[in-house]
């Protein structure tokens, strides 16, 4: 019994680790996207970039596909629309908001994932993970001021408050919704199949609507193939798509939705770091203590659960205890 609660606990905490990983290549993929971006048109790089990567994976996953039933392949595949439309508006929220008020909007997926993971799957977050939440919007609250007062984010939010960032707080909402349902999918069907369900429903969905947004004359399709552009396909599709996806699906069943977003909101903190670098983007008091914030959402978060997980423990083993003394033993 201990030997399988001990196995339980390092599957939780690998999963963790792994999702963790995940964001440190999704925030270094900030700098490349900005610069690739100005060889493509953005909808056209989102199909392509999930083309290759589900191309990359078909060799791995044909033999699991074959396996899957209709049921299966569209669960997978609502999965995949969801992971579009985050995407998708992701990308066209950013053409009509600022920098800063996108960052902090898609952030608050941290908040919205408990409360879909209570609604869809009837699982209530515990606590800790309620705590650790509040802590992370805290900590993306610093970390997305770019001036000396921290009442000019909101004031910037409530004034102006335009189509953009709807926009972006949609892809908050979908983001959250693909972390709950691949919850539940990633149960039912195949790492492999899965993720090439998600990859090929986004690739095709953003390649539509690139020609679709191309004929109706909103944004054209463009695309100068620069070694610049290559090397942001090449970075973006393998090991921010391919790598990062098959890692997501594979891993993420093993710790709860509403963790998974705590640790998915570590993105902005590593995209902050890489742009200090490779940008040189100023690193600010606020950013510092955004970052405090964040590490220690992710921090009370474990130690809160794991006091709760001992204090169960240990009232299951108090309740045995007085069930072997009624029963004379």
């Amino acid at each position: 019994m201990k030997n399988n609660s001990r196995s339980l606990i390092h599957k939780k905490y690998f999963g963790e680790g792994a999702l963790l990983f995940n964001t440190i290549i999704w925030g270094g993929t900030f700098v490349i996207v900005k610069n690739s971006l100005n060889d493509i048109s953005p909808m056209l790089f989102v199909g392509i970039r999930f083309l290759i990567a589900s191309l990359v994976l078909l060799p791995f996953a044909i033999k699991e596909l074959k396996k899957l039933d209709g049921k299966s392949a569209r669960m997978g595949l609502v999965v995949g629309v969801f992971l579009f439309l985050g995407f998708s508006t992701q990308t066209v929220g950013l053409n009509y908001t600022t920098a800063t008020k996108s960052g902090f909007i898609t952030g608050s997926l941290v908040m919205f994932t408990p409360l879909l993971q209570l609604l869809i799957e009837r699982r209530k977050p515990t606590l800790g993970a309620m705590f650790g939440s509040l802590l992370v919007l805290m900590g993306l609250v610093f970390l997305s001021v770019r001036d000396t007062s921290i009442w000019n984010l909101f004031y910037e939010l409530g004034s102006n408050f335009n189509f953009g960032d709807v926009m972006t707080l949609l892809c908050a909402i979908f983001f959250a919704m693909q972390i709950v349902f691949l919850d539940r999918a990633s149960r039912r069907i195949n790492f492999k199949a899965l993720t090439f369900l998600q990859l090929s429903a986004t690739s095709m969905l953003a390649l539509l609507l690139a020609f679709a947004l191309s004929a109706m004359g909103v944004e054209p399709v463009r695309a100068e193939f620069t070694g610049s552009l290559m090397g942001g396909l090449a970075y973006t599709a393998f090991l921010a798509t391919f790598i990062t996806m098959t890692v997501q699906t594979r891993f993420q069943k093993e710790v709860s939705p509403t963790k998974a977003g705590i640790i998915y909101s570590f993105e902005p903190l590593f995209s902050a770091v890489f742009a200090f670098f490779a940008l040189s983007e100023r690193f600010t008091l606020f950013s510092f203590i955004g970052c405090a914030l964040i590490f220690s959402g992710l921090l009370a978060s474990e130690l809160l659960e794991k006091r709760s997980s001992k204090s169960k423990a240990e009232e299951k083993a108090e309740d045995e205890e007085v069930s072997l003394e009624k029963n004379g033993f």
